[in-house]
């Protein structure tokens, strides 16, 4: 048997349940797409070493392949590729359009198992219910747009008297950016939002955009293409420019960046294995409940807020998940 780990985001009709059955003799063939090279942050490392703890060894009872897109345009095409080259399983992860790809390229034959984490695939359309997916989609998610006035609250408390925000957003991340505009009114903080559109993201002249009494703070949105090329370069734009930020993920303030709240991708993705192998092992999709994350961590950097001649309120300290010094 073969299988493909396809990591999606987008929006899919329901499609006619399917089941695989599987045993220790059978090589299983997985495969994803993405935007970013494969192993950016350890997350896919996660991944296949989950699957490794489930008995899964590269070259002996399996094979990962992988293909990185240089667009969003590009993941359909390659989700394609991979069920011509005769996988059994998809996943998908990232932004919708990742998910809407490889939906269109299974054609309701071949599961695919979900890292949603910038839509939610339930009011996308691509399962009927949670708990019963009814279809050929299953996997985890978590609802990112939920997230926005949080992040809001965070920033605001770490500035204590903010003038007014910088938000970065981008095509991936339009409906975090309307919540975001929302909450911003209903908090009574002044915004003023920059959508990034031509890639390489020149951070520089989008922050040129801005209004002087809107740069008190920044909060970028969660899109995969604000960490391409490398994290470091929007952390180091905004330790440029001394603009207090707010992530969506930790791998900003590991890479200097001031503090995030989100989830755990390490851990979103240790489970998308988990859901590989209940379907490896003949789990129908169908009946897979999705899983949505129990906690979200707060993460600090205390070096970086010294740089900006900052202190983070003892109210931020005791609530940090993690604190970097």
């Amino acid at each position: 048997m073969r299988f493909v780990v396809l990591f999606l985001a987008s929006i899919v009709p329901m499609l006619t349940p399917v089941q695989v059955t599987a045993s220790e003799h059978q090589f299983l063939r997985l495969g994803a797409v993405s935007l970013r090279p494969f192993g950016q942050a350890n997350i896919s490392d996660a991944f296949l070493k989950r699957l490794t703890e489930l008995g899964y060894v590269q070259g002996q009872n399996f094979d990962f392949k992988f293909i990185q897109v240089p667009n969003r345009d590009g993941y359909e095409a390659a989700y394609r590729e991979l069920v011509a080259s005769g996988v059994d399983i998809l996943a998908a992860g990232g932004p919708e359009v990742a998910l809407k790809g490889a939906v269109a390229a299974a054609s309701g034959s071949i599961p695919v198992v979900m890292i949603a984490t910038d839509y939610d695939p339930l009011e996308r359309g691509y399962v009927a219910s949670l708990a019963q997916p009814g279809g050929n989609v299953t996997g985890v998610f978590f609802r990112q747009v939920a997230l926005t006035e949080k992040r809001l609250e965070f920033i605001q408390e770490m500035l204590e008297e903010t003038n007014g925000l910088t938000v970065f957003w981008d095509r991936n991340s339009a409906d975090q950016w309307e919540r975001a505009s929302s909450a911003a009114a209903e908090l009574g903080i002044p915004v003023f939002g920059v959508e990034l559109q031509d890639r390489p993201y020149d951070y520089d002249q989008a922050i040129n955009e801005v209004p002087l009494e809107y740069r008190a703070g920044l909060m970028v949105m969660a899109s995969p293409i604000f960490s391409l090329p490398s994290r470091e370069t929007l952390t180091e734009f905004a330790a440029r420019h001394q603009l207090p930020t707010i992530y969506a993920n930790r791998f900003f303030p590991d890479a200097g960046g001031l503090m995030s709240y989100g989830v755990s991708f390490t851990n979103l993705f240790r489970r998308a294995a988990d859901f590989v192998d209940k379907i490896a092992k003949g789990a129908s999709p169908m009946n897979l409940p999705v899983e949505q994350p129990a906690s979200y961590e707060l993460v600090v950097n205390l070096k970086t807020a010294a740089g900006l001649n900052l202190e983070f309120p003892e109210s931020i300290l005791l609530r940090a998940d993690d604190i970097i010094e």
